[in-house]
């Protein structure tokens, strides 16, 4: 497959489903239900993208295997090519009428991400990569940050929906990281979070309790971009996937507060 060649058509389907948020954004059509509680939560937003991406994969590719949050993973006759969707990363965001909420698309080849897509379409943020490639945003190349010192450096980070029952809920780690930071924020989608971490805008994130529709196209951009991003944890499956992405220079020295 011509990687570079099929790029052009996920972005074209990442900025229509960033359309299609963008006409329910901050309007009065939402129909918001909790999932696993008041802290998870989905829309209708959320449904009418997943059901166009679904759509336009299926039709152009349908014996691959898609993956999608809402829906699960749809098997194909071909377990070498999988589709890895997040429809809307960032419903909290985007419920509350707050502009940093995405689409990630995800194309992996034998478990490896290959082709990686993620739009911000509030703040018309697009980011790309195909593996051996580099990684974009707007069309222009962006490198990881370059800062060594600890105490320059701005870093975010995210909290488990099951924050108020779990009490492996990441503060633990807050309270380690932030006194040796510049900053560290909560900027609420982590295939944001992760890009930014590409386009040095951060210079490190971490989060638990993850899926792969979160991270898989944001890990390739991240890794493009000449950064790193490690699963951490990997041997707790109630936290699921556990994400440290950062510049190399910021890597061990923020992998030295996380548990």
């Amino acid at each position: 497959m011509d990687l570079e060649a099929l790029l052009p058509d996920v972005v074209s389907w990442a900025r229509a489903a960033g359309a299609i948020q963008l006409s329910y954004f901050r309007t009065d059509r939402l129909d918001t239900r909790a999932k696993l509680n008041d802290a998870d939560i989905v829309t209708a937003a959320d449904a009418a993208c997943e059901n166009f991406l679904t759509a336009q994969i299926t039709e152009a590719f349908p014996a691959h295997t898609l993956l999608s949050e809402e829906s699960g993973e749809r098997s194909g006759e071909s377990r070498q090519w999988r589709w890895v969707v997040d429809p809307l990363d960032g419903t909290t965001n985007f419920n509350a009428g707050l502009p940093l909420f995405s689409v990630s698309i995800a194309l992996q080849r034998d478990g490896e991400t290959v082709l990686g897509v993620v739009y911000a379409p509030r703040l018309d943020e697009l980011f790309t990569a195909v593996k051996g490639g580099g990684a974009f945003l707007n069309g222009r190349p962006v490198h990881v940050a370059d800062e060594d010192r600890l105490t320059r450096m701005v870093v975010a980070t995210g909290f488990p929906v099951d924050k108020a029952t779990d009490p492996d809920n990441n503060l633990d780690n807050v309270a380690r990281v932030m006194p040796h930071v510049r900053g560290l924020r909560r900027l609420g989608s982590a295939a944001i979070d992760m890009c930014y971490v590409a386009a040095g805008f951060l210079d490190a994130y971490w989060e638990m309790n993850l899926h792969l529709w979160d991270v898989a196209a944001a890990e390739l951009i991240v890794a493009e971009a000449g950064g790193v991003a490690r699963r951490f944890r990997p041997d707790s499956p109630s936290r699921n996937v556990c994400m440290l992405a950062a510049s190399p220079k910021a890597m061990p020295q923020i992998e030295a507060f996380i548990k």
